[in-house]
């Protein structure tokens, strides 16, 4: 009965004040709201950026070339190309554990079908580029083994190159031209939407990657080479025996070469966005102790606003731990409803963000548990020494109190 009685008191006493409760609170509610709101962009970015690195692919290796030293100058990755297509199959024939290995040459060209033209990515590919970047085709077939070998004049094609070129017949046995070269196309493949990097996946003609370096391009070298592993406990075995392979192939020198599995090249995509949202979300938390501190100096601005009352309670037979849950309760109250606010708060500015820019947004329940929970502490933290104060106060010289 004397808690319930002392929660009715310490209820009474910030209704009484109404307007400083809620001023007060607005620190823990704009605190919680910005971790809350913070943490969801960040967590909805990083998701985002983990669905476009899985949708390259899965188990997938990348051997890039560059990361050489010349005349005392290091060049990083992409720099320089010394990646044979012979190496292609080397790898595939000599390592195991490995399901599908594919070179890969890109570029950019203005291609004609139809009566249309439009500037697309010219990829060249092995066979087994669609099952290493998990893609289906819609329409027709991939080219073969024997296209790749004896270099083809055939290709697949993107959804985009469909849309604009063959908007409304079957491209399926159709001809496209590349540098005024026609290529039979055997296939279509399945809409595969954009990048992490921001470009149009779609917007792609995939030719044998022999084609496209004798007929196309006219290079030596490839542009990388991709591999894919038949289970994720092999990559490292893997890029280890790649890494071992080609090397010995340039008979001891410095690797001209780099090769990155999946998992490395999705840490680097979400580094940037995770150290973001770190430093956002210790921004927010020391907003949340700015509002823990707003909470104490007003609590103990009220204790001394309310010195004869205490005495008055202290006189008539309250114990000085009655006064001290008193004022804990009010200080526990404010911040708890100011977190429920908050969390409400950050929901809404979260969702309002990501509708106004079209970013991703991922709710985390486990935030907004922390989030609350952390609100409470605080009020208890900074609430406790002013409670304490005045439950310390002498009676007699608190009635003297004007």
């Amino acid at each position: 009965m004397r808690l319930y009685n002392t929660i009715k008191i310490a209820l009474r006493a910030l209704r009484r004040s109404a307007l400083r409760s809620v001023l007060t609170a607005l620190g823990i509610i704009i605190g919680i709201a910005a971790v809350i709101a913070v943490v969801s962009i960040g967590n909805g970015a990083k998701n985002q950026v983990e669905q476009q690195i899985a949708s390259l692919g899965q188990n997938v290796i990348t051997v890039f070339p560059g990361s050489f030293t010349t005349g005392g100058s290091r060049g990083g990755s992409g720099s320089n190309s010394t990646l044979l297509p012979e190496e292609v199959n080397l790898i595939g024939n000599e390592i195991p554990g490995i399901v599908a290995v594919s070179g890969e040459v890109r570029d950019r060209n203005q291609v004609l079908a139809n009566g249309l033209n439009w500037n697309t990515n010219i990829n060249g590919e092995g066979v087994g580029y669609l099952s290493i970047r998990a893609w289906n085709i819609t329409a027709g077939a991939m080219f073969s083994d024997s296209d790749v070998k004896g270099g083809a004049k055939v290709c697949v094609i993107g959804q985009t190159v469909v849309e604009q070129l063959f908007p409304d017949t079957d491209p399926v046995g159709q001809t496209i031209r590349i540098r005024n070269l026609p290529f039979k196309i055997l296939g279509v493949l399945a809409p595969k939407g954009f990048s992490f990097f921001g470009s149009d996946q779609d917007d792609v003609v995939i030719v044998p990657y022999t084609s496209h370096m004798k007929r196309i391009s006219r290079r030596q070298f490839l542009s990388s080479i991709l591999i894919q592993a038949d289970k994720p406990e092999n990559m490292e075995r893997i890029q280890t025996d790649v890494t071992a392979l080609l090397t010995q192939r340039r008979s001891g020198r410095e690797p001209d070469f780099t090769v990155r599995n999946q998992l490395e090249l999705a840490q680097a995509a979400t580094a940037t966005a995770t150290t973001m949202t770190f430093l956002l979300t210790v921004i927010a938390v020391i907003s949340l102790f700015v509002g823990g501190i707003g909470i104490m100096n007003i609590m103990l601005v009220s204790v001394t606003e309310r010195t004869r009352e205490i005495g008055i309670r202290l006189a008539v037979g309250a114990h000085g731990r009655d006064v001290l849950l008193q004022f804990l309760i009010e200080s526990i109250v404010l911040s708890v409803i100011g977190g429920a606010l908050g969390v409400l708060l950050g929901v809404g500015v979260s969702q309002i963000i990501a509708k106004m820019n079209g970013w991703p947004v991922l709710l985390s329940t486990l935030w907004i548990v922390i989030a609350f929970g952390v609100s409470a502490i605080i009020g208890i933290i900074f609430g406790f020494f002013p409670a304490y104060k005045a439950a310390q106060l002498d009676p007699i010289e608190a009635l003297r109190y004007e």
